[in-house]
């Protein structure tokens, strides 16, 4: 477990920098609650993301977008809104966005980010 532990660990580090880079604000990194957790809040341009993060090592189980289905943004949208409670202070637009990070080492994996899923 450890290791996928660590895999995941690696490809939200990753997640985080490709976000920053490209010009967003990180706000929030494993925010908890009872119904679950978000990877990453990021905001830019004033629209806030909430950012699911999926790294594999390879492609043997499909794609790693495929497993944010309509049943993970619905949870990812409560997940959202209690955030977005917990926060009084944030403002703007409220989005889900899925990064997907595919290859051996996490560090150069192909990285797509996927905008704006609800």
């Amino acid at each position: 477990m450890a290791a996928k532990d660590d895999l995941g660990r690696a490809g939200e580090d990753r997640a985080a920098a490709h976000l920053e880079a490209t010009g967003y604000r990180i706000l929030d990194r494993n925010w908890r609650t009872r119904g679950g957790e978000i990877d990453i809040v990021a905001e830019r341009g004033g629209a806030i993301a909430v950012v699911e993060v999926k790294t594999r090592r390879g492609d043997l189980f499909g794609d790693p977008l495929e497993a944010v289905d309509a049943r993970k943004r619905a949870r990812l949208w409560r997940l959202a809104m209690a955030w977005r409670q917990a926060h009084p202070e944030s403002a703007g637009e409220l989005r889900l966005d899925a990064i997907a990070i595919t290859g051996p080492d996490p560090a150069s994996a192909a990285l797509v980010h996927l905008e704006d899923l609800w």
